[in-house]
């Protein structure tokens, strides 16, 4: 098969996140989305260790058709199919863009050769430099492999899309200290998922109700909602409100997990949802007083969007990122200052609350950022990039 795509797209993260049955974050979505736009005039990038190739355009489209939906066997399918296909690995690059949207690969050893010897110019979509400025949330080693795929980014890049002008900031910041010149580079803010929008008319629950989604991490801060609410638990008893915890175990967050698994003095109050399809987010979501939101550090923030698309006040960080992508529509709150959080939740409890009803008046009308104005800047880049 001809080598007829003008652009190439790396997918390893996806093959790798389906084979291991994994439910979608954040960056596996974007990864989703990108394939949706480009599948049609890209040619696929595979990575395994130290090992990389471009597969030809047939096998290709196989793979996109693979990953594009969800497949009960998508091993046996992939191993059936789409595996034979890898030996079809050997085309060259031939001076065309190539997309990579999840960090992958960045800092394993020989991907900047490779970039050079295929004559392949990059693209690189950073989400984040979370371990680089924060590295106290994250997993042993990971600030050291991050700052190398920083590095890579910084060395090999022809542009690179941001995700919020607060991670450019941030990549350029680093690139100052490692004495590099930043790419050329736009930002594009990340779409929100129409599959989030619940279907039918949802009963309101039986008491107050907050979410709080995402991975369960360190920088996520869900120990001190649970200490918060532990507080509740022993003021109110039954009649504290509710906490959705919804999103899967991740890491640096051990005393969360205890909690968790030993929830007696939380007496039902809190309740974690760890496999969630998008329409029980959804459900979940529009039927709650408030979005809690209160990270330590975040690149973007898309359940806040998600949660302002919905209608649904949101109670977050006051970090740069969410003034940037949400403005002054949300309550912001110092994210170390419990008390303040304790307060706000109780206030945002009641049907009476002005705090709530303030912030329902400035959300409504509220259009998110979506995936159409996200590639209308990514497309325009690119096609500076001739």
């Amino acid at each position: 098969m001809s080598n007829d795509a003008p652009l190439l797209l790396d997918v390893t993260r996806l093959i790798w996140r389906r084979s291991k049955k994994r439910l979608p974050t954040g960056i596996d979505r974007v990864s989703l989305a990108y394939l949706s736009h480009f599948a049609d005039r890209a040619q696929a990038v595979v990575q395994h260790d130290r090992f990389r190739g471009v597969l030809d355009r047939e096998a290709s489209r196989e793979l996109f058709e693979l990953l594009a939906a969800p497949h009960p066997r998508f091993r046996t399918s992939l191993l059936g199919g789409a595996v034979r296909n890898f030996r079809r690995l050997h085309e060259r690059g031939e001076g065309r863009l190539y997309l990579n949207v999840g960090h992958t690969g960045l800092n394993s050893p020989g991907y900047a050769h490779w970039c050079a010897r295929e004559d392949v110019r990059p693209v690189y979509l950073v989400h984040d430099l979370i371990p680089i400025t924060h590295p106290e949330f994250c997993r042993p080693g990971e600030t050291a492999k991050h700052r190398e795929r920083m590095r890579t980014v910084l060395a090999t890049a022809s542009a690179v899309i941001g995700n919020s002008k607060a991670t450019i900031d941030e990549l350029a910041t680093f690139a100052a200290v490692e004495g590099r010149p930043m790419p050329p580079h736009a930002v594009a803010w990340l779409g929100k998922e129409e599959s989030l929008s619940p279907s039918g008319s949802i009963p309101p629950p039986a008491k107050p109700t907050f979410v709080i989604l995402g991975t369960i991490e360190g920088r996520k801060n869900h120990e001190m909602l649970l200490r918060v609410w532990t507080r509740l638990v022993e003021r109110l008893g039954s009649k504290a409100p509710k906490l959705l915890i919804i999103g899967q175990r991740g890491w640096q967050a051990q005393s969360v997990f205890e909690r968790l698994d030993h929830p007696q003095e939380l007496n039902g109050a809190v309740i974690e949802l760890s496999r969630c399809s998008d329409e029980e987010i959804a459900r979940h979501l529009v039927s709650a007083r408030a979005l809690l939101f209160p990270s330590i550090i975040e690149g973007y923030g898309l359940p806040l969007i998600e949660a302002l698309a919905a209608q649904v006040p949101a109670i977050a960080s006051d970090l740069p990122v969410f003034r940037e992508i949400a403005g002054g529509l949300p309550d912001y709150l110092d994210p170390r200052d419990e008390s303040a959080w304790e307060r706000t939740i109780l206030d945002y409890a009641s049907d009476a609350s002005p705090a709530r009803a303030a912030q329902m008046r400035r959300i409504q009308g509220f259009t998110p950022p979506n995936w159409d104005q996200h590639f209308a800047v990514v497309e325009k880049l690119l096609r500076s990039l001739g």
